[in-house]
């Protein structure tokens, strides 16, 4: 009989502990609930610990860092089945405010596994930031002015961490009730081929025209990205393969990367998933999950449709064509193989927008679909095996979300103790109050530089907490605001310095990280300029059957071409200044919430993208002749 090694037994206990986790959050929302604190404990109790078996301390297999992984995760099973077997004794210590001793540290205990899972999982910027704010909770009290403070004990620190004001917070109740079982759907659809198959679709779509590789990079990243929120996943899974391609047709490698960075990181701006912060996004402003998909889809579109545009003018400007037809799959029979996951998305969509469900039922659905059309598909068959597979990849990617939340939840705790968030609200609101776009050119720097060492689902939340209040009173409203920080948290993926997109394109392209950080900059432009878009004209929000949101599409579609016109300097020929001028000018006045004034953008964008090309043609054949 063969031993059991160390490595056997953490990797079937890893196993049966992410089998364990999916199966109890979907009896959370079928035919097992539970009160919503203990559910919230076993979630971060599992995540944490799945955190310490899929990171540990050091990749040595010494027995003293084994050790002291398993001495950190016996911690979170004490800690949490501490209030799971002790829920009724919590509770009536939250409500009274008055916690013993043994919950002191017990919370203590849990706010030093966060931070060391944070650690972990994302690096030091979050859990540096969220010891931060305890220290000036406990210290502020000896600060001067604006930020002094009546300073905390240690032991009211640790009760507001330990309470639905701090770890089980918001942040944590989304990931609970939402995000996890989207990761668990998108481990699902990851076994399921999802990614081969978008490639296919995208490759059978695009690759036939000029610049084929990137404008499939575009289409596959944009499809498998809606799905899997995350960037960096994005660009690892499609750009492995889009990359090499792109290079192979002649484009620079700095292109080649920029462009899958871009695209991946434009999954988490297109409906219907939309990465972690979007669900947060949804709770902390009250919106219905479907709603708030709707109102981003024209954002998203946007974004990609300029991005689309520019990879196109670049074919031109290189002279580039698109892939063999021998090279192309068949279209016919990769939609064939697709339904299996379409259907799915389909059954996501019609309860999510038309039954209007919460998005865990929804979600709940569109898995159970997705597992029945796995099983019944004669190609790529859904296994048990395979299905087990989707769990484990569920499991896998929960620390980082779980992680993410988790500091956050500290962070915001620590705020809303010491009144840091209002503070900082009633500054901003003091500089923009004669000045809302000063106001969001503030927000928007503070995003970026928080992005560029958080997660987006971090920064958002911090920026949700201190920011969004001042831009609402400043004259933005609800959507918009949020929907602003949400984007520039995002976006954060590929601004340099610290941009993890562009990091993770640049060993696939083999380039420098920095140079294709700045290629991405100029491909995502749209990205940095529509936020201040719907933040000062909230119709680009309206998604109706009516003719308002006829003309904004109209608009914002003539919008994207101009702008990538206007950036590329290129039609099917290069242009001058004065017409980029012109593009520019376009934008300005398409943009506007007046009729009147779009039109006239609709109007000179048709001068300028038909009428002079016809004219340079006409004046050509007259001098031929």
């Amino acid at each position: 009989m063969k031993r059991l090694t160390y490595a056997d037994f953490k990797k079937h206990f890893t196993i049966a502990l992410c089998l364990f986790t999916g199966l109890l959050h979907i009896g959370q929302f079928t035919f097992f609930p539970m009160e919503s604190v203990k559910f919230f404990t076993w979630h971060v109790m599992l995540g944490l610990t799945l955190t310490f078996l899929y990171k540990p301390f050091r990749p040595s297999e010494r027995p003293a860092w084994r050790a002291l992984d398993a001495l950190l995760i016996a911690l979170c099973l004490l800690t949490g089945f501490s209030v799971i077997f002790n829920y009724d004794a919590y509770v009536l210590m939250m409500q009274s405010n008055q916690q013993p001793l043994y919950f002191h540290v017990i919370g203590i205990i849990v706010t030093l596994l966060a931070l060391e899972a944070g650690r972990r999982a994302l690096g030091l910027a979050l859990p540096v930031i969220a010891v931060i704010t305890i220290v000036y909770a406990m210290a502020g009290g000896d600060l001067p002015g604006i930020l002094g403070h009546r300073g905390y004990r240690l032991s009211r620190v640790a009760e507001t961490i330990f309470s639905d004001q701090g770890i089980f917070g918001t942040p944590v109740a989304v990931s609970a009730s939402n995000i996890y079982l989207f990761l668990l759907f998108a481990g699902l659809l990851g076994v399921s081929g999802a990614d081969k198959i978008f490639q296919d679709i995208a490759i059978a779509l695009t690759g036939k025209k000029r610049g084929g590789p990137a404008k499939m990079a575009v289409v596959a990243s944009c499809l498998f990205g809606s799905i899997s929120g995350s960037a960096v996943a994005n660009v690892m899974s499609t750009g492995a393969f889009t990359i090499p391609l792109m290079k192979r047709q002649g484009y620079p490698r700095r292109f080649a990367g920029a462009v899958e960075a871009v695209a991946s990181t434009g999954g988490q701006l297109m409906p219907p998933v939309m990465g972690a912060a979007a669900f947060i996004l949804s709770d902390i402003t009250g919106i219905a999950y479907g709603a708030f998909c709707l109102a981003a889809l024209l954002p998203a579109l946007m974004y990609y449709t300029t991005l689309f545009k520019m990879v196109d003018l670049e074919s031109v400007k290189h002279g580039l064509s698109g892939l063999p037809q021998q090279d192309l799959p068949d279209l016919k029979k990769t939609l064939r193989r697709s339904f299996k996951l379409f259907f799915p998305l389909a059954v996501l969509l019609v309860f999510l927008l038309v039954i209007k469900a919460t998005p865990m039922n929804s979600v709940i659905f569109a898995g159970a679909a997705l597992i029945v059309c796995g099983f019944l598909s004669r190609e790529d068959r859904l296994s048990p095996a395979k299905t087990l597979k989707g769990f484990e990849d569920a499991g896998r990617n929960l620390p980082q979300v779980i992680s993410a939340c988790a500091c956050s939840g500290i962070v915001t705790g620590m705020f809303a103790l010491t009144g840091l968030g209002l503070k900082f609200s009633n500054f901003l609101i003091q500089v923009g109050a004669t000045n809302v776009l000063l106001s969001l050119v503030l927000a928007m720097l503070i995003c970026v530089i928080l992005g560029m060492g958080l997660p987006a689902v971090a920064a958002y939340i911090i920026c949700a907490t201190a920011i969004a209040p001042a831009l609402i009173k400043v004259g933005v409203p609800v959507l918009p605001a949020h929907l602003f920080l949400f984007y520039f948290s995002c976006i954060s993926a590929i601004t340099p310095p610290v941009a993890v997109a562009s990091y993770a394109a640049s060993g696939i392209a083999d380039e420098n990280a920095f140079k294709i950080g700045m290629t991405a900059v100029k491909l995502g432009i749209a990205g940095f300029v529509l936020p201040f878009t719907f933040a000062l004209n909230p119709d680009y929000l309206h998604a109706g059957f009516d003719p308002l949101t006829l003309f904004t599409w109209v608009s914002a579609f003539v919008v994207c071409y101009s702008a990538a016109i206007a950036i590329q300097g290129f039609t099917e020929q290069r242009i001058s200044a004065v017409e980029r001028l012109f593009y520019c000018a376009v934008i300005f006045t398409a943009i506007q919430s007046s009729f009147v004034v779009s039109a006239l953008g609709w109007v000179l964008f048709a001068a300028l993208y038909f009428g002079i090309p016809f004219l340079r043609k006409h004046r050509k054949t007259r001098g031929n002749t």
